[in-house]
């Protein structure tokens, strides 16, 4: 009888632990890497993105960039050539929204600027509302991915957008 109680035990043990490794390993394939690239080709930092029920948390890990205000966007295209990153297209919009009313593209992170100190660094997370990490059309990785790109400036002048300064590519590893 013994026998058999620490038999059930282990088994118990074993399959509560492969359980919990499967979950994990779910939570990891939640979870992209993007590297950020200047013009120059140097790594400036990283963003961890991950799943959340309002959308997609991004973390940011940054550095070498000019201090100051500076826009950070999710683009259409998984290209990231310099000099100019305008591989990476216009602004991720599966609905085809407007800057208008109140509506932007997915892409957009509403209501966020990248803050980079006078160290060229910043660490911050930031949750991008009107995009996913999983199937569907407003996916980071629909059509083969996006790009996350940083921009030299919050804001364009007139219709002018800012300078791409740093870009990365989203997809599926």
């Amino acid at each position: 009888m013994r026998a058999i109680v620490c038999g059930a035990c282990l088994l118990f043990t074993l399959t509560s632990a492969a359980k919990a490794q499967e979950a994990h390993s779910r939570a990891n394939s939640n979870q992209v890497t993007v590297e950020f690239k200047n013009t120059d080709g140097q790594s400036v930092g990283s963003a961890q993105l991950s799943s959340t029920p309002k959308g997609i948390k991004i973390t940011l890990d940054v550095k070498n960039l000019a201090p100051g205000e500076h826009s950070i966007h999710i683009h259409q295209v998984a290209k990231c050539e310099p000099p100019d990153f305008k591989t990476a297209g216009p602004h991720f919009n599966p609905g085809s929204a407007e800057h208008s009313h109140g509506a932007a593209p997915a892409g957009d992170i509403p209501n966020f600027s990248l803050i980079v100190g006078a160290d060229g660094t910043a660490h911050v997370s930031v949750v991008a509302p009107n995009v996913t990490l999983g199937d569907d059309d407003h996916s980071v990785f629909s059509n083969g991915g996006t790009a996350m790109v940083i921009h030299a400036v919050a804001r364009g002048t007139g219709t002018a957008a800012p300078a791409r300064i740093a870009c990365g590519i989203i997809s599926k590893r």
